[in-house]
């Protein structure tokens, strides 16, 4: 919990910052508790606690800005900080750009943590018995096996190959967040959320001896929402179907992108609209506010407040209400994401300074029904290449220019046919989404950006 005692003296800190010369001052108290369960090949590898917590001071000094943390939060020790802070921000030159937000935009009704529904109170009794028993009993070796692999996905190894289990890491963790924050224009506002979470990676080896591995991740906010028992078998249905891949001729293909990693061709757009690339002209996205980029059709938002759901917020780090709107409708370019600072210095209206949670809603084109996943996707394209994994490669953010190298499986009549690995797909973000058929329904809620399935005409693959 976030004792009342850390609140005053969070608050004490922009006084001692005010008598010490500053004349505006933000001060940020982050608490964070995580208690994790480590395993190796079904056995307790490790067990660790840990407190995190610190504070963030944004001091404003004669025209002049800096930002210093500590986290030795005693009165004394504090103090002496605050003063030395003030101290080195008047060696910095000036930026007259820098500023508190208006208080208007400030959220006032993130007042105690509860708003979002994202807290549980039964994070403090679970007990370290429990803990173990969560990490210990939902590994892959004494949880699934063959029988676990979804049937209508599942690709057998190629004739003459069979595999076995090698190795598995799993993690078990819970943990409570706090981040409480105070300006000397009246800003008070506080976020409070429990994490409940576990993942596996594992490595098969199949009979020829190639290594395979499969990942995989499930959490939630609320422990009657969290459920581990998929993760070993999804974990391993991922290895199992890498077995014996085949190359695949260069050329163009439809490109069905798994919800699990499609918000690798998100990124650029939100990173293109974030008012420090276009101030610093990096960004494919300049002058495009209320203009036409995107298909007719396409709308992305910002949700960061639905209740009950993770990685939701009230405000920014700056004590900014977030709310939830439009990003992108219709395919028209609707905002950028303008701070305090940006705002001052390119002369724009301010906004919040990133998206918090970004949505891709649906977007169905044809016959395609609702509540599409990539099942139904690949089913509508016929054939094409789904990917469900980027293995590096990078998008350059004042054209929009990308390379990605993939790993996935080739689908013929809407079917996996064998997995496909070392190819990339190159090309450019705005002319991709362009060849947009389709947006699922089946984006993971445990994420902070919900981008569903996928589904691109006209990718250029190569390998």
């Amino acid at each position: 919990m976030l004792a009342e005692e850390e609140k005053i003296l969070t608050r004490e800190c922009l006084q001692m910052a005010l008598e010490a010369g500053a004349s505006k001052a933000r001060a940020s108290l982050s608490k964070n508790t995580m208690n994790i369960v480590s395993t190796l090949d079904g056995e307790v590898d490790k067990i660790t606690g840990c407190l995190d917590r610190s504070i963030t001071l944004n001091l404003f000094v004669d025209g002049r800005y800096g930002t210093f943390s500590t986290n030795k939060l005693d009165r004394v020790s504090l103090r002496q900080f605050i003063v030395k802070a003030v101290a080195a921000t008047r060696m910095l030159a000036e930026d007259v750009c820098r500023d508190l937000p208006a208080p208007s935009r400030t959220a006032k009704d993130a007042i105690d943590g509860s708003e979002l529904e994202i807290y549980d109170q039964s994070w403090h009794s679970v007990t370290p018995e429990q803990r173990i028993a969560f990490a210990l009993g939902n590994c892959c070796g004494r949880s699934c096996s063959s029988a676990s692999l979804a049937p209508e996905e599942y690709v057998p190894p190629q004739p003459g190959h069979s595999w076995k289990l090698i190795s598995e890491e799993g993690e078990y963790s819970d943990s409570e967040y706090w981040n409480y924050i105070v300006d000397t224009q009246g800003t008070e506002v506080l976020h409070a959320e429990t994490s409940f979470e576990f993942f596996t990676d594992l490595t098969i080896q199949d009979s020829r001896g190639h290594k395979y591995s499969g990942g995989w991740w499930e959490a939630a906010p609320l422990l009657k929402d969290f459920h581990p028992g998929k993760v070993a078998p999804a974990a391993l249905q991922e290895a199992v179907m890498q077995i014996g891949p085949k190359r695949c001729r260069s050329g163009k293909y439809r490109a069905v992108i798994d919800s699990e990693v499609s918000q690798k061709v998100l990124n650029p757009i939100l990173d293109a609209l974030n008012a420090f690339s276009i101030q610093q002209k990096n960004s494919f996205l300049t002058d495009t506010l209320g203009k036409r980029v995107f298909p007719s059709g396409l709308d992305i938002m910002d949700m960061p407040r639905i209740p009950a759901e993770a990685c939701g917020k009230m405000f920014d780090s700056e004590g900014v209400a977030t709310s939830n709107h439009y990003i992108i409708k219709d395919g028209i370019v609707q905002e950028y994401f303008v701070n305090t600072y940006m705002a001052n210095k390119l002369g724009l209206p301010p906004t919040i300074e990133d998206a918090t949670r970004p949505v891709v809603l649906p977007f169905l084109t044809g016959s395609i029904p609702p509540r599409a996943d990539r099942r139904t996707l690949m089913a509508a394209c016929g054939d094409g290449i789904l990917i469900t994994d980027f293995c590096g490669g990078n998008c350059n953010t004042a054209t929009g220019d990308f390379s990605y190298a993939i790993q996935g499986y080739r689908f013929k009549d809407g079917k996996i046919v064998h997995p496909v690995r070392e190819m990339l797909i190159t090309g450019n973000i705005v002319d991709l989404w362009s060849h947009l058929i389709a947006a699922g329904d089946d984006a993971r809620r445990c994420r902070a950006k919900l981008t569903p399935t996928l589904a691109f005409d006209n990718v250029d693959f190569s390998g």
